[in-house]
């Protein structure tokens, strides 16, 4: 088939990229012309395992083309793809305003065109529920009145995006006609040979899915943390309650980890947007008010355990950070916990070392030269008073420690993903504070009741 693609961000990029590795045809638009000349040089704007192997493929096959000509897309295509950045608006609200002003575009386009065969339009964005019907009355009014506008959500892991694209675990169709349901399975069938299905809906229940599962899965997230936050106060260990709730089929092994909370563009972005459509619907979704309110004071743990070591203040103090992306095997750092972590470390007159593995650039974007930037894990703790753990790339989870005891000012490691034994770090001569693990904060000088106080 003919894919128009519109918007190379994280979503269109990995979707065009596996698209085309399926043999189909399609041509990429973006507004950006520096981006769009790098991915005509088969260069990455964005880090994602796997996905600069099928570009360049791709691109010598020539399935994959790259345009700042929407036009040339809308010609060239039989299926277009909206994929397109729904930022947050002053009230946590979706706005639409970018998908609206490129669908009225798309359909001045196609109503000057000869529309005997039908033309299929798919939201790939995320979307409030009836942002499919306000996409269909815009094609009606512009007079292009064979355009089926379909909703299909996408389920993307950062990190793991093009592994879920190629083998994903279900597929979602919003439709209103068998025609155009039965174009869109045949497009998705070479994905989902394996038996995975294919759901087929209408678009209300279709854009509300995609919010559901995001929303359901920062709860598991916040709900953890929060019995991490009891098991502080208890004595009890997270990794075993985790353990022992996680072998019920009822709940599952998976989004069980406590930590310092959840970031990225998805999560925060989409549970606030759900809690808006809820408001204005006049019904209070008090779940989700709690779940963001965990969230956003959760890195708060981590920073007790640090101020409560070092007697309640940390001026003067040099800490190394590692991990700046939300999460590992990505470079995007929006809403990471780190950075909030970070922030308060500098407030109270702190200096951090940073490195992550791929997000130093991105990082550097947002925080410019207010901290230090290692050029690997060991050079930044090279005279840092505590290492400060925030994301859990694979290289952290083996370090040499004989090192890292030898580099650091004081051996004490604040854990903010849970990633060693606190047995085994008792023994390598660590003070280590963890996340519900209480047994593994031993403190200098006894313990102390200094909270952390953002205010």
């Amino acid at each position: 088939m003919k894919i128009g693609m519109i918007g190379t961000g994280y979503v269109g990029l990995v979707t065009g990229t596996c698209f085309a590795e399926m043999g189909n045809e399609v041509f990429c638009v973006d507004v950006d012309e520096d981006k769009v000349a790098m991915l005509r040089q088969g260069r990455l704007p964005i880090y994602e395992p796997d996905l600069k192997v099928l570009l360049h493929r791709n691109l010598r096959a020539g399935r994959l083309q790259f345009t700042t000509s929407l036009q040339k897309a809308l010609d060239k295509g039989e299926i277009y793809f909206l994929a397109l950045p729904t930022p947050p608006g002053a009230e946590g609200e979706a706005d639409l305003s970018i998908v609206l002003q490129v669908v009225r575009q798309i359909a001045e386009h196609l109503a000057q065109q000869d529309l005997s065969k039908k033309k299929i339009v798919v939201n790939k964005s995320t979307v409030p529920v009836g942002t499919e019907e306000k996409v269909a009355r815009i094609m009606e009014m512009a007079g292009a009145s064979q355009v089926e506008v379909v909703c299909n959500p996408e389920f993307l892991r950062e990190g793991a995006a093009v592994d879920d694209f190629m083998k994903p675990s279900r597929i979602i169709l919003g439709v209103r006609s068998a025609q155009t349901a039965s174009v869109m399975r045949r497009l998705y069938e070479p994905f989902v040979r394996q038996g995975n299905p294919i759901y087929v809906m209408d678009p209300r229940s279709a854009e509300m899915t995609k919010y559901a599962a995001n929303a359901f899965l920062a709860t598991r997230i916040s709900f953890m943390n929060e019995i991490a936050n009891l098991c502080d106060r208890v004595g009890a260990d997270v990794d075993h309650i985790r353990k022992g709730i996680g072998s019920d089929e009822r709940i599952g092994r998976f989004f069980l980890y406590a930590g310092i909370g959840f970031g990225g563009s998805c999560f925060p972005k989409d549970v606030n947007a759900l809690l808006h459509t809820s408001m204005s619907r006049g019904y209070d979704f008090r779940i989700l008010s709690a779940v963001l309110d965990v969230n956003s004071h959760q890195h708060e743990m981590l920073l007790n355990y640090v101020m409560r070591y070092f007697g309640g203040s940390v001026e003067g103090l040099t800490f190394a950070v590692w991990g700046l992306a939300f999460k590992p095997n990505t470079d995007d750092v929006r809403e990471a916990p780190s950075h909030r972590v970070i922030g308060a470390l500098l407030k109270g007159g702190a200096c951090v070392q940073a490195y992550d593995p791929e997000a130093m650039d991105t990082t550097r974007q947002v925080l410019g030269d207010t901290v230090g930037y290692a050029k690997d894990a060991y050079a930044a703790l090279e005279g840092a008073d505590g290492l400060v753990i925030c994301t859990e790339w694979p290289e952290f989870r083996r370090p040499d420690f004989a090192v890292v005891r030898q580099l650091l000012r004081n051996r004490v490691i604040f854990d903010g993903r849970n990633l060693y034994s606190v047995r085994r770090m008792a023994g390598r001569g660590f003070h280590y504070f963890s996340i519900g693990r209480p047994e593994g904060r031993p403190a200098k000088g006894g313990r102390k009741s200094w909270m952390y106080n953002p205010g």
